[in-house]
């Protein structure tokens, strides 16, 4: 069940970073609504996955899904760079976090 809370915390915090730029510093009211839901929300879901997870496995894991997540969202929606380093740096984020998967004892 903590892996399970630890991925949705991780897509909740995807829409959160993601919120961030649209929110355009707290300006616009519906984009800052969502990141105050959606940052309480990954933080709260976060926390219920430290219950049974390692901190230093969850908190890796939960800010690698965040860190990929919005790269690969910002490729798409920002016209962000392609470049086949950026992709080989994602990948190696997912490397990591595979792995810190099957090392987990859980």
């Amino acid at each position: 069940m903590g892996w399970l809370l630890l991925i949705c915390a991780g897509f909740v915090e995807i829409i959160f970073a993601l919120s961030l730029k649209y929110n355009q510093g707290f300006t616009q009211l519906i984009p800052s609504i969502v990141t105050a839901i959606s940052g309480a929300g990954s933080f709260y879901l976060l926390m219920l996955a430290l219950k049974t997870l390692p901190l230093g496995t969850a908190y890796a894991v939960w800010t690698g899904m965040g860190a990929v997540g919005v790269a690969i969202f910002g490729i798409f929606l920002f016209k962000e760079s392609v470049d086949l380093y950026r992709l080989y740096s994602i990948l190696l984020v997912v490397i990591g976090i595979a792995g810190l998967k099957l090392t987990d004892s859980y």
